[in-house]
């Protein structure tokens, strides 16, 4: 993705030392000062936002300044640095007044009582209950990278759900049960919130779009995607304008009501009597559109409420990526291979995977809706790359979170056009992942029949935030 859409994690630096001045003065500092510095530049080397001070915090009241100035800038996690020994009890004084998730390092040099420091600190965050992890190494090695920076990017979606407000247009869809969630378990779990907003008010507002965004977005489209497969019955000028303009309406009450991510009934309503909201779920969850570059704002269909939230963390643990979403349709035992399909508008960017609208559009067509209403589908195999999927489902009332990487794979042509022959007319835009699954457990254990993914290997990230968020992970996958 390009760089403006991915948020790195803001994270605070605090480096600790021996409140005693002279242990401090005699010993510690000549010690700590020079590492803190490297931690500095090493951390600044990494992906994240880095909050950071030059004075080693080593007494209370410094402490206190540089919380305060960390709480005002926002950071979303902490990093206490410990080279060499520090004051146990002045740590746990700055994780406590923060609350954020939490790492504690030291290194390996045998002079400077850093390991000390940290299981002194350590240990009693552990007595408190406060959950962190440690690292023991020095910088540059590879736990870093495998192990703080998935932590840190937890941290950060975390920080980033809360206060968010999801736009939910409709109620239940089809009898799709799995697709409801009580709200307030949300707010007091995610700290995300939900606008209810009657999907009438698409069709009301779709009506008032000037007709020049309209032409603007018609001419981008027709210009850009393979082919619009028009027929004077189904999809006609007229309905894929109107497409365009609940489109463009859903676009604008997002930005009216301050909606961070949507879901839309659509079916049967929309689909049946007016048009199917797929040109939505396309350009929705993409990074630009007819009018051109935007933020991916995540979009689930049906009135899925735990699939949108599901696309939204794959979204911030990713750093702002664009998600899909889609119907977990069929899977070849033989070759686990799972098929994802959606029921006419899947995010475009996965039709090529590039930044450039011009090289995903290029692969898709739309093609007739089989809905009562007309309208377009898009018409596209998702592209291949790695994936990881994703999916937020409830047990007696708890939540889990499926998590399943993978790589979205080619069919072969036989493998394609068997499963071509078997959908008849109802063609839709398809993801085919390879994955290395128990499909045997994933049958008794999946809880949903949508199921969200984003692009890239975000299993570490995803583990983590679940222990921040209270949820019980299912890893399923061979490999982790």
């Amino acid at each position: 993705m390009t760089n403006q859409l991915m948020a790195k994690p803001k994270v605070a630096l605090m480096t600790f030392g021996d409140e005693r001045d002279y242990m401090w003065e005699g010993y510690f500092a000549a010690l700590t000062e020079p590492r803190h510095e490297e931690a500095v530049a090493y951390l600044r080397s990494l992906p994240l936002q880095v909050i950071a001070f030059e004075e080693v915090a080593r007494s209370k009241q410094i402490v206190d300044r540089q919380v305060k100035e960390l709480q005002a800038a926002g950071a979303e996690a902490l990093f206490v640095h410990l080279p060499c020994w520090a004051t146990p009890n002045i740590v746990v004084r700055a994780v406590q007044s923060l609350e954020l998730p939490t790492v504690t390092v030291t290194g390996k040099s045998p002079a400077t009582h850093g390991m000390v420091g940290m299981f002194g600190t350590a240990g009693t965050l552990s007595q408190l209950g406060i959950a962190h992890i440690r690292i023991r190494d020095d910088f540059g090695e590879a736990v870093f990278e495998e192990k703080m920076l998935p932590y840190f990017r937890a941290a950060s979606a975390r920080a980033r759900l809360r206060g968010r407000v999801m736009g939910l247009f409709g109620g239940r869809s089809l009898g799709i049960d799995t697709g409801t969630f009580d709200p307030m378990q949300w707010r007091s779990q995610f700290g995300v919130d939900v606008d209810h907003i009657d999907q009438l008010e698409i069709v009301r507002r779709a009506e008032l779009i000037a007709a020049d965004r309209v032409d603007v977005t018609m001419r981008w489209m027709s210009e850009k995607f393979a082919s619009i497969a028009f027929d004077d019955e189904k999809l006609t000028e007229e309905k894929l304008k109107f497409q365009i303009r609940c489109y463009l309406a859903n676009k604008d009450i997002n930005e009216e009501k301050g909606l961070d991510f949507i879901s839309v009934k659509c079916m049967t309503e929309l689909s049946d009597h007016y048009v199917p909201q797929c040109i939505s779920a396309a350009l929705m969850p993409g990074p630009y559109d007819g009018e051109g570059d935007k933020q991916p704002c995540s979009m689930s269909c049906e009135a899925d409420g735990d699939g949108a939230l599901s696309m939204e963390i794959l979204k911030q643990v990713s750093g702002g990526s664009p998600t899909l979403f889609a119907d977990v349709s069929h899977m070849d035992t033989d070759k686990k291979i799972l098929y994802l399909p959606n029921c006419g508008g899947m995010c475009s960017w996965f039709a090529g995977r590039a930044d450039d609208a011009d090289a995903n559009l290029r692969h898709i067509e739309l093609r007739p809706s089989v809905r009562p209403g007309g309208g377009a589908i898009t018409y596209f195999t998702a592209a291949p790359g790695p994936i990881t999927l994703a999916r937020l489902y409830r047990v007696a009332g708890k939540y889990r979170m499926a998590i399943i990487p993978g790589e979205v794979v080619e069919l072969t042509d036989e493998d394609k056009a068997l499963f071509v022959q078997a959908r008849g007319k109802h063609q839709l835009p398809t993801a085919f992942v390879q994955v290395e699954t128990n499909l045997d457990r994933f049958v008794d254990e999946f809880g949903s029949n949508h199921i969200s993914g984003v692009a890239g290997t975000w299993v570490r990230e995803l583990v983590s935030l679940c222990g921040m968020l209270k949820v019980e992970p299912v890893v399923m996958d061979e490999n982790f």
